[in-house]
């Protein structure tokens, strides 16, 4: 099964290819403009190979694509329709979400949020949370059975560090990063600090409190842009996996499919 795997962010877009079911590249393109989002689009594309039956040449592959942000899921859909001749598969639209969700409203949960739970859940076969870094914090939980029961969100690094800057008259805007010392000898250092450290400490209450739900500690995944930088200080995370919600998007189609042959 040959896939490209669109997850569409806030901030980031990842295009990840797989032939086969197998991972072959996985590109983030921060903050990404049409022309290299197309490129990329096109690029992976070419990969799929060419469907021996096809007199037109047409390749033997999906896109398949999870969106938060809808301006760029038609960006997407008019490169794949336009320039590809192929039809967008979206998840929680063409494609059904890949677990059942245990909460108020299942249709406005971000489908990055489910299918990153369902590739952990998948993996782990157990209770587990699933942390994502990216422009918002999400903190979410799937119970042993393997329903999605819900989680937090909370501002990110970026969004966190701006707001201190607008709402105030001297705090200065920063880059959030690892910091060398817990504490802050310089304004910038100390807001650095206060905004690394509050979201670790906060992930880790959390985590406290959805092991107290359960009666034991699930395991806990970390993904998304920024957890690269914090995972060395938080000796409560089982795993780091870069990209979880573009290997949901294909397990999500995988298992579309399986029950579609299963149902013919």
């Amino acid at each position: 099964m040959n896939i490209v795997a669109v997850d569409v962010g806030n901030t980031n877009v990842a295009v990840g290819l797989f032939l086969d079911g197998k991972e072959q590249s996985i590109q983030s393109l921060p903050g990404a403009g049409e022309a290299a989002l197309r490129d990329c689009l096109l690029s992976a594309w070419q990969k799929i190979p060419v469907l021996e039956t096809s007199i037109e040449g047409k390749r033997d592959g999906v896109i398949v694509v999870s969106s938060v942000k809808p301006v760029w899921t038609e960006f997407v859909r008019k490169v794949a329709e336009e320039e590809l001749g192929e039809k967008v598969h979206v998840i929680g639209q063409d494609i059904p979400l890949p677990m059942s969700a245990w909460v108020d409203e299942p249709k406005k949960v971000g489908t990055d949020r489910i299918v990153s739970a369902a590739a952990a859940y998948d993996v782990v076969e157990d209770a587990v949370v699933v942390a994502d870094f990216g422009t918002a914090v999400t903190i979410d939980l799937v119970d042993a059975n393997g329903i999605f029961q819900g989680g937090v969100i909370c501002p990110g690094f970026e969004i966190s560090a701006q707001a201190l800057n607008d709402s105030t008259a001297q705090l200065p805007k920063i880059t959030v990063h690892r910091p060398e010392a817990p504490y802050g000898k310089n304004t910038a250092d100390a807001i650095n600090c206060g905004l690394y450290y509050s979201i670790i400490g906060a992930m880790e209450e959390i985590v406290r409190r959805y092991a107290e739900q359960l009666g034991r500690w699930p395991q806990t995944v970390i993904t998304g842009s920024a957890a690269a930088m914090i995972k060395d200080d938080c000796p409560f995370v089982d795993n780091y996996v870069p990209h979880l919600v573009v290997k949901g998007i294909v397990l999500a189609y995988m298992k579309h499919i399986e029950k579609q042959n299963e149902m013919a």
